[in-house]
């Protein structure tokens, strides 16, 4: 059981939260998106959000200032969270400006909140839940597809709620943060989300 909850949380990793948010995006958008487009979009962003991340990661453990890709600690925080706001801004200016596709645009508007309001909370010493953050974000925008676009999406739905709870009970279960922490990493990636839809929906 121990091994299985340490694999959801590893599996089910913040970073790959963002393009898990894209995949869903083009698989489930009845719009007519060139497959070229698509994959240099997914190229893109999986060099931004998962190899640039990790490299970063190591970068940081090698110098001395992250102990884990966890980022157990408020002061471990602090540089990763702060060097993701700089790629999430890249990706908005260069790969998914607001005149290509207006949904993932403000996909990563509701992500670039989310990393500031975590990394504030970082420096005043809370710890929210990253992976929450993750999930609950990409739930909420699931949610918001499903409307924008008038299409029966119930079964991704349940799907992204059965991971928000697999991944809340192994965080719960690792001891990696307490109840508070991710109710708030809950909020902090959901209502960023919620906040933005009546500047797309």
């Amino acid at each position: 059981m121990h091994w299985l909850l340490k694999s959801i949380s590893f599996i089910f990793h913040p970073i790959i939260m963002p393009l898990l948010g894209v995949i869903f995006y083009f698989s489930k958008s009845p719009r007519y998106i060139p497959l070229e487009v698509m994959q240099a979009k997914i190229i893109s962003l999986t060099i931004l959000t998962i190899i640039l991340p990790i490299l970063l990661y190591f970068l940081l453990k090698t110098i001395g200032k992250t102990d884990s890709i966890y980022l157990k600690t408020t002061k471990e925080r602090v540089i990763p969270l702060s060097l993701n706001i700089i790629i999430c801004v890249l990706i908005i200016l260069r790969v998914l400006p607001s005149y290509q596709i207006i949904e993932l645009y403000f996909f990563f508007i509701g992500i670039l909140i989310s990393t500031i309001i975590c990394l504030v909370l970082a420096i005043l010493n809370f710890k929210a839940s990253i992976h929450m953050i993750g999930i609950s974000g990409v739930l909420m925008f699931a949610i918001a597809i499903s409307l924008h676009f008038g299409k029966n999406l119930n079964g991704s739905l349940a799907l992204f709620c059965l991971i928000a709870g697999a991944i809340a009970t192994s965080r719960l279960h690792l001891k990696a943060h307490t109840n508070v922490e991710l109710i708030f990493g809950f909020c902090i990636g959901l209502f960023p989300q919620l906040s933005i839809l009546s500047y797309w929906l």
